[in-house]
């Protein structure tokens, strides 16, 4: 690697050199990226926010007896299947996530459900309103040419709305397109090694999404990279911040916050060289509004408004501290921390294939273990290494 010059915190010629073969893989926004059709990717945080709002604007919720709903279905239409709802002026058509909602609250499995006409599953779903123990469950309906029921959950559902989550990051990241330092990433030209922090934000590159049971935002501060220490070569060893948040208005997923310091973003949207991954999830309990109040979104703010300081001293102190001179002190350091014989040997011969050298800091351990992590094809096998490394790197700050 090349070194780059850094002129007041920000990137020269277009771009930057990166090292991703250090430091974690997230593949979450990949998946995000690859699964979302073009109406549900948004090109800026003020389009996103007009969507959800307005369809919240849209909507009403009410508490009612599940024994109270009626299923209306008409043989003329067997693919159609519609809701009366105590109070409610008009039928309700159930969407595909509360339809599911629905059946699992009576226990009817709603794949079986949606494989017969309408009339027959209509039959089978009251059958199971009617019967399953009166209880009250708070639905919520939308208005959009005609009234969708999008959600049914208990009546103790702590709503945080979609609009809510974008609005706090609005707060930091204005329009999330580069008029503040938070932005859509860049892309990683793995040909030369070299990351732009500057692409067109396009259906192909936003991370910004939303459907009509979630929301999904991943922005980066790219254009002020932090140097962290240097490579075995002499160059920077480069990072930037990152987050992404996601949501559900209506039950299919809690709300969370990840925060974390990264190296590079792909094309396809994998974020390579992780380190420092922090997690926030708020279930959508009784108070999660008031946890989202005063604990979600003022530690989105804080991580925006945090200095580097620590992460980069955490780093240096882990470069700084030798912890092995020998094949032995290696072999006892990981040993005694759980690593099993055949997991020590390819930490160490990671290292050695990468650095040239074996590892003798604790950030070479560290190194070697997330790279090992990476290899595993098992999800939870690799975010338990990558977590023990983790801990390894705190320790040592």
């Amino acid at each position: 690697m090349t070194t780059i010059e850094i002129m007041n915190g920000r990137p020269e010629s277009g771009g930057y050199k990166v090292d991703v073969s250090r430091g974690g893989h997230n593949g979450r926004v990949s998946s995000e990226w690859f699964s979302r059709p073009d109406d549900e990717k948004y090109l800026s945080l003020s389009d996103l926010q007009a969507s959800v709002k307005g369809r919240a604007e849209r909507s009403k919720t009410r508490t009612v007896e599940s024994a109270a709903i009626r299923v209306e279905a008409h043989r003329d239409e067997p693919e159609k299947l519609a809701l009366v709802l105590p109070g409610a002026e008009a039928p309700v058509a159930p969407t595909h996530w509360s339809f599911g909602q629905l059946a699992g609250l009576v226990g009817t499995p709603a794949a079986y459900l949606r494989q017969l006409p309408a009339p027959l599953a209509g039959i089978n779903l009251q059958y199971g309103l009617t019967n399953h123990r009166a209880e009250q469950v708070k639905t919520m309906e939308v208005a959009s040419g005609r009234t969708e029921l999008r959600a049914v959950t208990g009546p103790h559902y702590g709503r945080i709305y979609d609009h809510e989550l974008v609005s706090a990051v609005q707060r930091i990241a204005g329009d999330g397109v580069g008029d503040t330092r938070w932005k859509v990433p860049g892309v990683l030209d793995w040909s030369t090694g070299i990351y732009n922090p500057i692409v067109d934000v396009t259906k192909d590159t936003t991370t910004l999404y939303a459907s009509d049971r979630d929301v999904f935002l991943f922005l980066v501060d790219d254009r002020n990279p932090i140097e962290a220490g240097t490579l075995p070569d002499g160059s920077p060893d480069l990072f930037f911040r990152g987050f992404y948040c996601w949501n559900s208005e209506v039950g299919a997923k809690t709300l969370g916050i990840a925060s974390f310091y990264l190296r590079a973003v792909c094309q396809n949207r994998n974020l390579w060289g992780v380190e420092d991954f922090q997690e926030i999830t708020i279930r959508h309990s009784k108070y999660a509004a008031n946890r989202f109040a005063h604990e979600a979104a003022p530690a989105l703010a804080n991580f925006a408004d945090s200095s580097p300081q620590p992460f980069i001293q955490g780093i240096r102190s882990a470069r700084e501290r030798i912890v092995a001179r020998s094949a032995e002190d290696r072999t006892d350091f990981l040993r005694e921390r759980g690593f099993s014989k055949a997991e020590t040997g390819k930490i160490v011969e990671t290292v050695l294939a990468e650095e040239g050298r074996p590892p003798e800091s604790v950030f070479d351990f560290v190194q070697g273990i997330t790279a090992v992590a990476r290899s595993k094809p098992q999800q939870d096998a690799r975010l338990t290494m990558e977590t023990r490394a983790k801990k390894l790197l705190e320790q040592a700050a």
